[in-house]
């Protein structure tokens, strides 16, 4: 599904009304809301609206499970630290129990931060599968999503639920969700806004199959719900037919976003 709206913030409404939504349903029916969420630049703004009205008290946040779908190798009061920024536009305001937040140790080494993010997986799920209710992913310009990086080994990882990778073009570590444990979401949302990942949404949706080139391809939830929540300029370069079709569904949310 590829719902697009006329603006950015539009986008993050639609994004924050999306989370509200499976939150409440999740608590309804398993008395828990299990989210994995994405860093960046992006999505920081829904998050801020998530920790505001209307959106805040329509979440029984005493159980909301946050996760991190990857992670920067860095302290968590690191600002280039995803639980960093999350903890300030969303969770220092809302009323979410400490337990019920599990962060990525960024600080540890990465073997060590993924092994111990893979326990509390599955400490977390027990003996169920790792299925989280949503997942909140973003899509960089080279096509990468999580910290699933072009021409990776961790592209390839099916065993394990968290991996280290390092990232050679940025010369980092991190810690990210495999690509297993992100299909396996019942619901999977890309947010993508901006101009310049306008080709590179074509080239992920509609462009050939080439996942070692673009990981974001990777993410095929075949049993599940995948949607592509974009603003008019990511869309522009989408078929003709796609834009029209999804422009009257986005607007409807927009305008229904409130209620």
């Amino acid at each position: 599904m590829i719902q697009t709206f006329p603006d950015a913030d539009a986008l993050m409404r639609g994004t924050a009304k999306v989370f509200v939504d499976q939150a409440r349903r999740a608590v309804s029916t398993r008395e828990r809301f299990s989210v994995a969420l994405a860093g960046g630049n992006t999505p920081k703004r829904v998050y801020e609206l998530l920790a505001g009205e209307p959106y805040c008290s329509q979440i029984d946040w005493s159980h909301v499970h946050v996760f991190w779908c990857d992670e920067r190798c860095v302290p968590p009061d690191d600002a280039r630290s995803n639980y960093f920024m999350t903890r300030k536009a969303l969770l220092d305001h809302v009323p979410i129990p400490a337990g019920n937040v599990h962060r990525i140790r960024g600080e540890k080494c990465p073997a060590a931060a993924a092994t111990d993010y893979d326990t509390v997986l599955a400490h977390h799920f027990g003996a169920e599968p790792v299925r989280f209710d949503l997942v909140l992913l973003g899509l960089g310009t080279n096509g990468h999503t999580a910290s699933l990086f072009p021409k990776t080994p961790v592209l390839k990882e099916r065993t394990r639920r968290a991996a280290e990778v390092y990232v050679a073009e940025l010369d980092m570590w991190r810690v990210t969700l495999t690509v297993p444990v992100l299909n396996a979401a019942g619901v999977v949302a890309f947010l993508v806004s901006g101009p310049n990942k306008a080709d590179i949404l074509r080239q992920v949706i509609f462009g050939p199959r080439d996942s070692d080139r673009l990981p974001a391809q990777l993410i095929q939830p075949t049993a599940n719900e995948i949607a592509w929540l974009v603003d008019r300029t990511a869309a522009s370069r989408l078929p003709v037919h796609t834009e029209r079709a999804t422009r009257t569904t986005s607007n409807h949310t927009d305008e229904d976003r409130d209620t």
